[in-house]
């Protein structure tokens, strides 16, 4: 999928110009920190953004490719899995990213897993902090 391999050629080379056409105006972002997903090409250009911040030597280390069945509508889509590898607060995360597409191309889901679960809460904690100080997500209420 040509879409997929833009998409791991900008992640690769940190280009978040070149990741704004890759999504649908309505993609959904289904985070392994947070139930109900990001939505909105906005957001996810903003969380990837944070992201790309936030994970210390990132690299993908394989991808798969077929269909599954999305969340939104429940039909298959074809979809790509990129497996990779990163650090985060000296935590290595082991992760893949499903991405499922539309009819024209375009990423319409993101789901990401990692593991394990030291890797999960550090990198919730950093990708939290970047977003709250990206505006993107309000601050915790003190109290």
């Amino acid at each position: 999928m040509e879409n997929a391999q833009r998409f791991r050629a900008a992640v690769e080379g940190r280009d978040l110009a070149a990741l704004e056409d890759l999504f649908t105006e309505d993609v959904r972002f289904y985070s392994p920190v947070k139930f109900s997903p990001f939505e909105g090409r906005p957001m996810m250009l903003g969380l990837l953004r944070v992201l790309l911040r936030t994970f210390e030597d990132f690299r993908y280390v394989g991808h798969l490719d077929g269909t599954a069945e999305t969340s939104t509508d429940g039909k298959e889509a074809p979809s790509e899995i990129l497996a990779f590898r990163a650090n985060v607060n000296g935590k290595e995360i082991h992760g893949i990213d499903l991405l499922q597409f539309d009819e024209a191309g375009l990423i319409k889901e993101f789901t990401v897993m990692v593991r394990p679960l030291s890797a999960v809460e550090a990198m919730r904690d950093a990708v939290f902090a970047g977003l709250v100080a990206d505006g993107l997500v309000p601050a915790p209420a003190e109290g």
